[in-house]
């Protein structure tokens, strides 16, 4: 037997043999390390070398100071240190995307949503085969989306909403199997919906709204098992809805307004479909009935069915679907005129979260039902009009105590208003205008503190206008035209400074003069008092009413002449004064208004009638039943005046004798001339701008004039200084006047004709909220430098800058520490935003400002509050991209930065969509006490977000701490017109609502896509109720005011298009 031999190789060894074969193998995977990583850093810094723009400097961490794998934004994976995720969202970034993208392998996120990239999506993101999560929204980027991004098997989700993108989607795309969100609503895409999407199997939200697809809707759409949500409105989509997505038991939301779909819905709808939360079908030729099967979709929160053709009586019963808080049927022909068309009110009565129901412009016949009484006390909105109602407004509608709209127009009720009416003081509009109610209008509907539109216009009302409509203080729009109504008007009416809109009282029987008080409506867009009894002379004081753009006074038995106050009314497009009594010649001055429209027949003008400016189109003019008027262009053939042909030929005459004369001294008049023009060149003499066309202004100035009231422009007199302008307080001599003189300092060839065309637009504009511009000056200095300046009328309080961040140096020379309350900062607040909507809504053409911010906005002796530098936004652009092409400047961006909105640095152009976002900054600012710039703004976070952020609460980091001490503040209370709050007092709790209420304005006008942005005018309304509130919970310390968070009405009113919200809100 032979034995084996055992070898015994020592430990050491063995250890030693294995490294060494294990060596290959770590050299192998550290090259590959070190390379990949080399990839990921060159690819990042290529990235950043793409984008133009980083306000607020988040990739100046991006750099070999540290590791890529800890820069901002960045994620990597724990082993290999790889890039897997890129963050950029929300961060204002400009630029494109660069195509080393595609060098990122081990991405599988991407987000860059809420920036401003523009250009083409790269196609080498199709070759990231690890990404899952791709989001694009809400950017500019343009093009074709990339075919080969179906390469990119294992995408989860897919957003590229809210861009530039054309073409058609890739009909590849079905074969992404593990796909969950497509989502490319408001694009320009096109073409027809690819029928392979019905292929992704895994998808459950399918958003194409808002594009130009056409064609009909894929039933493979059908196939889709998974699917909850599906958004195809504002599309060119027609023919009828696959019956297979009806049966599609997973859908929750199904939105595909505006398009040209027709057919009928599925009797069994409210079956096939038992998730249904959200149907909105409304702006398509949908026809039958409403299935009854409805009756069953527990889940249901909004139905829209506005402006189909759906018929017959509603059947539904919505006693089942306690969620409802959205019904609108509006424009449909549904109910057969008969009585109990509204029976289906008893089951609505059964939604207790009901907040809306429009039932307007259909066929609905009867009375209303006892059970309006019943409806939910939640309901916002209720709009009948339109209809076939008759009978008398139902008394129980007193119980609907929160509704802030009531529209009964257009039916025929009868009877007498309810005094119940009066009640609802939540209600901001009102319409039961064009039925057949009579009797006195009830004193108790000036009641409704906050209302804002009230119209009763043809119906039989009787009596006078109620003395207490005086006592409005937010209404902007008032119409009791055409009706019966007698008596004079009051004086309070002819005196509410919040109107507007527009005043209608024509068409009754009020008589008496009109008040002296009317000049109090100098905010007013259109007064309308024709075909009354009113006498007496136009009071003098109507040329304070500088907004007006239609004046109707025609058929009354007014008397005298035409004041010359209405030379005043630079903006009137239409005047009406025919059929009175108005004697005397027609006024010049009629020239100069930009007049569209004036009717002054039958009346007892005389002399020669003008022939410029609306005098010389015949079209637009009426003179007819004036006896003794001549003259005007030869289409009206009036007589000839007078002696005028007979001095025209002695005129004649007497030019031909002296021709011979005057052109021997035409030559030395020449001479002179050009010795005279030189030497003025040279010495200090200047032209000034009032006798350039610009002469619309008050003051007659020059440089020496502006050089002596500023003490030789001396720093001491300085006031304010800029980029572009240098501001002195200065005295001019007439009248010691105190002004603001604006030197600015642009030296360019062809300012001169900017400056002055600027200036004439602006020499109309006038409202309370604007810095009013005395005069201007273009001319040259001592020596023979160009020289242009504003003079303003001078702000004693200074900038909102300086209250808002006062230095202790301000404070030390006003010898006051400035601190502004919460009510003072609300009344600055409602005051700019009149301001703008004068600017945008109310001008002759609509200003942008492009540059509000603190220092633009300025406060006088009683703090309130003035826009500074409306209007020259265009000239200031413009001077400076000339004169200085290569230097950017924050008006040349449109803006300040911090203030700018983000559709500016992306070359947009200047909107009042920018000037509502700027606006909402500064109300932020006004309330957080924080800047936009503010250091703690960095990293994504922006004063934007931290506010949004904070809501629906409030916190003392979010507020400024003078609007809202804690307990155990040590600080003395202030007095309480200064608005501080004591913490003890009772109404510190509706304080908070308050500022609650303001952020969620201030966060709203500041959203990034401007089509979301309230509109300026209802900023105004919501804003001056917020103070209405406040001030009330002042005055009566131990009442409980209702929340102020207006939960349908805070900063969008629900009155607005509803369905750009449930068309395309996402899951």
């Amino acid at each position: 037997m032979v034995s084996s031999l055992q070898f015994k190789i020592p430990m050491p060894f063995c250890s030693f043999v294995f490294y060494l074969t294990l060596l290959p193998c770590l050299f192998t995977f550290a090259l590959k390390f070190h390379s990949g990583n080399e990839t990921d850093f060159q690819a990042l810094l290529a990235i950043k070398a793409e984008i133009t723009n980083d306000p607020y400097g988040i990739l100046t961490t991006w750099n070999d100071s540290v590791h890529f794998c800890s820069w901002t934004g960045i994620t990597c994976g724990h082993l290999h240190k790889r890039v897997t995720k890129l963050n950029l969202t929300s961060l204002d970034l400009v630029g494109t995307l660069s195509p080393y993208i595609g060098n990122l392998t081990f991405l599988t996120g991407l987000n860059l949503e809420l920036n401003n990239f523009h250009g083409k999506i790269p196609p080498q993101v199709g070759g990231l085969f690890r990404l899952q999560h791709l989001n694009l929204t809400n950017n500019s980027f343009s093009g074709e989306i990339p075919m080969n991004l179906s390469h990119c098997s294992n995408l989860v989700m897919l957003r590229f909403g809210w861009n530039q993108l054309i073409g058609n989607i890739p009909f590849q795309f079905g074969s992404l199997q593990k796909l969950e969100r497509f989502q490319v609503h408001y694009n320009n895409l096109s073409g027809l919906i690819p029928e392979t999407l019905g292929n992704l199997s895994s998808i459950k939200s399918l958003s194409l709204a808002a594009n130009n697809f056409d064609g009909t809707i894929p039933s493979s759409l059908g196939q889709l098992k998974s699917l909850n949500f599906l958004g195809l409105g504002i599309n060119k989509l027609s023919g009828l809805v696959p019956a297979a997505i009806f049966n599609l038991s997973s859908l929750e939301i199904f939105t595909v307004p505006y398009n040209q779909l027709y057919g009928t819905l599925l009797s069994d709808l409210g079956f096939s479909l038992p998730n249904l939360k959200v149907l909105n079908i409304g702006h398509n030729w949908f026809t039958g009935h409403f299935p009854k099967s409805l009756s069953n979709a527990s889940n249901l929160v909004e139905l829209d069915a506005n402006g189909s053709n759906f018929t017959g009586k509603v059947s539904i019963d919505f006693g089942g679907l306690s969620n409802l808080w959205w019904l609108i049927l509006a424009s449909n022909s549904i109910g057969n005129g008969k009585v109990d068309d509204l029976s289906f009110f008893n089951s609505l009565s059964r939604c207790r979260n009901l907040k809306v129901l429009d039932l307007s412009d259909c066929q609905f016949g009867g009375v209303l039902p006892d059970s309006i009484a019943n409806l939910s006390t939640n309901l916002l909105s209720l709009r009948l009009g339109g209809n076939q109602l008759f009978g008398s407004i139902h008394s129980g509608i007193g119980n609907l105590v929160n509704l802030t709209e009531l529209q009964l127009q257009k039916n025929n009720f009868s009877g007498s208003i309810p005094e119940v009416v009066g009640d609802l003081r939540m209600l901001q509009l009102v319409d039961l205008s064009e039925n057949k109610l009579s009797g006195s209008i009830p004193s108790s509907i000036s009641n409704m503190s906050r209302l804002y539109s009230l119209h009763l216009e043809k119906n039989e009302l009787t009596g006078n206008i109620p003395l207490s409509f005086g006592n409005f203080q937010y209404l902007q729009d008032l119409d009791l035209s055409q009706n019966h109504l007698s008596g004079i008007i009051p004086n309070g009416v002819m005196s509410l400074s919040s109107l507007t809109v527009s005043l209608n009282l024509s068409d009754n029987r009020l008589s008496g003069p009109l008040s002296m008080e009317i000049g109090a409506l100098n905010n007013l867009g259109k007064l309308d008092v024709s075909n009354n009894m009113l006498s007496g002379k136009i009071p003098s004081s109507i040329g304070r009413c500088i907004t007006l753009e239609s004046l109707i006074l025609g058929g009354n038995f007014f008397e005298g002449t035409i004041p010359s106050s209405l030379s005043s009314l630079r903006g009137l497009e239409k005047l009406d004064l025919s059929r009175n009594n108005f004697s005397g010649q027609i006024p010049r001055f009629l020239q100069q208004i930009s007049l569209k429209n004036l009717n002054l027949s039958f009346n007892q003008f005389e002399g020669q009638l003008p022939t410029e400016g609306v005098f010389s189109n015949a079209t637009a003019i009426s003179i007819f039943g004036n006896k003794n008027l001549c003259g005007g262009i030869p289409e009206l053939k009036l007589p000839t005046c007078p002696n005028t042909e007979s001095k025209g030929r002695d005129k004649s005459s007497s030019i031909k004798l002296m021709i011979p004369l005057l052109s021997g001294l035409l030559a030395l008049v020449l001479i002179m001339s050009l010795v005279i023009i030189f030497r003025l060149r040279k010495a200090r003499k200047e032209s000034s701008l009032t006798s350039s066309p610009t002469g619309g202004f008050l003051l007659r100035v020059t440089y020496e004039s502006l050089y002596r009231a500023t003490n030789g422009f001396s720093s001491a007199n300085l006031i304010g200084n800029g980029s572009f302008c240098s501001v002195y307080k200065g005295v001019l001599d007439p009248g010691e006047r105190l002004v603001a003189v604006k030197v600015i300092n642009i030296d360019q060839q062809g300012a001169f004709k900017s400056f002055v065309a600027e200036c004439e637009a602006l020499r109309n504009i006038r409202h309370r909220n604007l810095v009013k511009i005395y005069t201007a000056c273009s001319t040259c200095d001592f020596e023979g430098n160009p020289f242009k300046a504003l003079v303003y009328e001078y702000m004693p309080n200074g900038s909102l800058e300086s209250w808002l961040h006062p230095t202790p140096e301000a404070d030390a020379s006003n010898n006051e520490v400035r601190i502004l309350g919460l009510v003072e900062r609300l009344n600055i607040a409602i005051d700019a935003a009149c301001a703008l909507e004068y600017l945008h809504h109310h001008c002759h053409k609509p200003i942008v400002h492009c540059d509000l911010k603190p220092d633009n906005i300025l406060l006088d002796n009683d703090m309130t509050a003035h826009v500074a530098d409306f209007g020259l936004a265009k000239f200031f652009s413009e001077a400076m991209s000339k004169y200085r092409p290569n230097q950017s400047s924050s008006i040349g961006m449109r803006g300040t930065i911090g203030y700018t909105a983000p559709e500016y640095s992306m070359g947009g152009k200047a909107s009042p969509f920018g000037d509502v976002y700027s606006y909402g900054i500064l109300l932020l600012e006004m309330f957080t006490g924080k800047r936009p710039t503010d250091n703690m703004f960095k990293d994504g976070l922006t004063l934007h977000n931290f506010a949004k952020m904070a809501l629906p609460e409030i916190n003392d980091e979010i507020v400024d701490p003078m609007l809202l001490p804690s307990s155990s503040s040590s600080r003395e209370v202030q007095d309480e017109e200064e608005g501080i709050i004591d913490p003890d007092d009772s109404s510190v709790k509706q304080a908070r609502e308050c500022l609650i209420s303001i952020i969620k304005i201030g966060v709203e006008c500041s959203v990034e896509s401007p089509r979301e942005r309230i509109d300026i005018g209802d900023v105004v309304k919501e804003l001056q109720l917020i103070r209405d509130i406040l001030l009330a919970s002042h005055a009566v310390q131990s009442s409980t005011s209702g929340s102020l968070r207006f939960e349908g009405s805070s900063s969008r009113s629900v009155t607005s298009n509803w369905h750009n919200f449930t068309s395309f809100r996402l899951p």
